[in-house]
């Protein structure tokens, strides 16, 4: 029976997720193994291989979420690049936009820029924004500039030259120089990259994309060959940030695309459960091991953005204020992200305030709880200590756990020096952990016109199930769900999408006056390379699906809506009353009296499948806990420590069941506080309510 695999890294766990066509689940969740992933894929292959659950000629395919690229971007270990620009641009890098992440912070410095000065170089030539030749490539001094590159031993070239947007001639030519003195050098074009509009985004995305191109390749193909000595053999494919999916091939030629990989994976899992609970308007809340994310599903759809910054931290004031980190138009779903998981650290700052995170513990040395030589107390042994996590061992036995670590750590760190008491102590460090993370998700509500006390959080990653009824409070949120395997609900999310590639093309007009002609021109230019990469696949031209979208913004503006394009003769009527519609939602207003245009096409490639990737139920084991089981548990001042029920989700029934109560799973526990009810609804999912 045909099975696929679904592998998500994160920063403390890799998890496994097998799926075969009958809904059949099996799971394994090992620690991450930093130095080298593939040694937690190997050990978790063998938890469920070697125990005969599953053979290795019936896995036909390979879903994997990586964070390679991200973490190259963030511990400044990426490729050495070189830059070729036109003559006069060489300092767009260190220029930038001149935004600043933080106010009336003097200290603050702008981010090294990827390639540094020495290693960009200038070429005499010009195109302008018409795609017309003003000045010819000087072609001897191209190859001065080839011979200084390849003299410098770098291990990667980005080419981004002004206005090749509008025309990729020169930069091609200049690849094509390279490669006839060097073939192996790896390349990233900008007019193949991201043919779009602002040379500063376009330079940064070619660059992030050279800079971390031989370590994703390596990565993959490593990875893919250490798969092949397991009899693995099969197609492996990437997460993409938009929330589709892309071969290992594809993936190694352009690793802009799966920067946010991983955390997609869980909002198309969430995007999936909202429509099979009636199309429910949801904020997913994912906390893993190091960070918190947090998304908008509306009418079972995700959200997308076109561009993402990369390597700047975590604003915790919001994203409306960028400049921080390197910016990358790729398309990525929406999501907000802060540094609380459940291997924040806590400590006293030196005002002796009480500080959560964003330093994480990781997967080494862990949590203190985990008796791995970790000495600060984190979130997790927080929740140990509150009763909210098993006290013995997680994981369906695999990690032991110490309760009495947890508690010497964080009575020697927090609760001593503050004068509480452990259980205090422990709520305390619940608690702002909420409150930090309480931010991303008003990130993707509040700071988007949406009102989070009309949404439904729906709480998973290993921690999510833990703080999703005391974070629903702090946002006046009523109702949570909790899907099946929510400790693994990204493996899982990687299953369900299609390959899909995104293509955008700069077309500014006016709407008023649209050429309709050049508009189809364009698209339909998309539409052909997208079916080009699908057939290189293997899909047919009867399995591919086209999406138009296109880029409106009025006249003179900075920043433009992504609206889809209507099929019509002519589109302009429509788009403009959709654009004010969706300008209005967003912004709070509207104005029919002023000028809008378009600014960029868009057209997403999808293979499409023969038969649904997701099971209308799954089938896996829940567990057995003893009918009697009962774990005391603190639930702050209000309601203290409280003598609480524990159940396999199971137990849990489809009639209503008062709490308090802990639903302990292999792979995470669900909290319903004392003042909540739960019960089973579709597809398995708890469902919590709160008075």
């Amino acid at each position: 029976m045909e099975t696929r695999l679904g592998i998500d890294i994160g920063g403390t766990f890799t998890d496994l997720v097998f799926l075969n066509s009958e809904g059949r689940v099996l799971r394994a969740k090992v620690l991450s193994t930093p130095d080298d992933y593939s040694l937690g894929i190997a050990a978790g292959l063998e938890t469920i291989v070697g125990n005969g659950g599953v053979q290795i000629d019936e896995i036909a395919q390979i879903m994997h979420g990586t964070t390679v690229a991200t973490n190259a971007i963030l511990e400044r270990k990426g490729a050495r690049v070189a830059l070729i620009t036109t003559q006069g641009f060489r300092d767009v890098l260190e220029i930038r936009r001149l935004r600043m992440p933080v106010l009336y912070d003097i200290r603050w410095r702008k981010p090294p820029a990827l390639v540094p000065r020495r290693l960009r170089f200038e070429v005499d030539e010009r195109i302008n924004h018409l795609g017309r030749v003003e000045r010819a490539l000087d072609e001897a001094g191209a190859n001065a500039v080839i011979d200084q590159i390849l003299a410098a031993k770098v291990d990667a070239i980005a080419i981004c030259l002004i206005n090749s947007y509008a025309s990729g001639a020169h930069e091609l030519r200049l690849r094509d120089l390279i490669r006839a003195r060097d073939a192996s050098i790896p390349i990233s074009v900008s007019s193949t990259l991201l043919p779009e509009i602002r040379e500063y985004e376009r330079t940064s995305t070619t660059v992030v994309n050279a800079y971390v191109l031989p370590l994703v390749r390596h990565y993959l193909q490593s990875l893919e060959a250490k798969l092949q000595a397991r009899k693995l053999g099969k197609p492996l494919t990437i997460m993409q940030s938009s929330g589709g999916a892309m071969s290992a091939t594809a993936a190694a030629e352009r690793p802009i695309h799966i920067i946010e990989s991983g955390p997609a994976a869980g909002v198309v899992g969430a995007a999936e459960l909202a429509r099979r609970v009636g199309n429910l308007s949801l904020l997913s809340f994912d906390m893993g091991g190091t960070t918190a994310k947090a998304a908008l599903i509306e009418d079972g759809r995700f959200l997308r953005v076109n561009a993402i910054e990369v390597g700047g931290g975590i604003n915790i004031a919001g994203r409306l204020l960028s400049g921080g980190g390197y910016p990358v138009r790729s398309p990525a779903i929406d999501i907000a992200e802060v540094g609380a998981g459940g291997g924040s650290m806590a400590r006293l700052d030196p005002g002796g305030a009480l500080r959560v995170g964003p330093e994480s513990a990781g997967a080494v040395p862990g949590p203190v709880c985990y008796d791995r030589r970790g000495v600060i107390p984190t979130v997790t042994d927080a929740n140990v200590i509150l009763g909210f996590i098993n006290p013995i061992a997680l994981a369906g036995g695999g990690l032991p756990v110490r309760r009495e670590l947890a508690v010497a750590a964080l009575q020697t760190h927090i609760a001593r020096p503050l004068g509480l008491g452990i259980c205090e102590a422990a709520w305390g460090v619940h608690r702002l952990a909420n409150a930090t993370m309480a931010r991303a998700l008003r990130a993707v509500s509040t700071e988007r016109g949406r009102d989070p006390r009309d949404l439904v959080v729906l709480a998973f990653g290993g921690n999510g199930p833990v703080h999703a009824a005391t974070l629903a409070r702090l946002l006046d949120i009523r109702k949570i769900l909790v899907p099946p395997l929510p400790g693994l609900f990204s493996a899982l999310g990687m299953l369900f999408p299609e390959i899909e590639y995104h293509y955008v093309r700069t077309c500014k007009q006016r709407l008023d006056s649209l050429d309709i002609a050049a508009l189809e021109m364009s698209f339909s230019a998309l539409e052909a390379e997208g079916a080009a990469a699908l057939i290189s696949e293997g899909y047919g031209a009867p399995q591919h699906r086209f999406e138009r979208l296109i880029d409106l913004r009025y006249a003179g503006a900075n920043s433009e809506l992504t609206l889809p394009c209507p099929a019509s003769r002519n589109p302009a009527p429509m788009l403009g009353r959709l654009f004010g519609e969706a300008h209005e939602r967003q912004y709070g207003y509207r104005s029919d009296a002023e000028t809008v245009e378009t600014m960029n096409v868009r057209v997403i490639a999808r293979a499409a499948t023969a038969s649904s990737r997701i099971p209308d139920r799954l089938v896996l084991d829940h567990g057995r806990a003893g009918v009697d089981a009962t774990r005391a548990a603190y639930f702050g001042p209000e309601f203290g420590s409280i003598e609480t029920p524990v159940c396999v989700r199971s137990a849990v029934g489809t009639q209503w069941r008062t709490g308090p109560l802990l639903i302990e799973e292999f792979d995470s526990t669900t909290v319903v506080p004392p003042d909540g009810r739960a019960r089973l609804g579709n597809w398995d999912t708890i469902e919590i309510e709160l008075e």
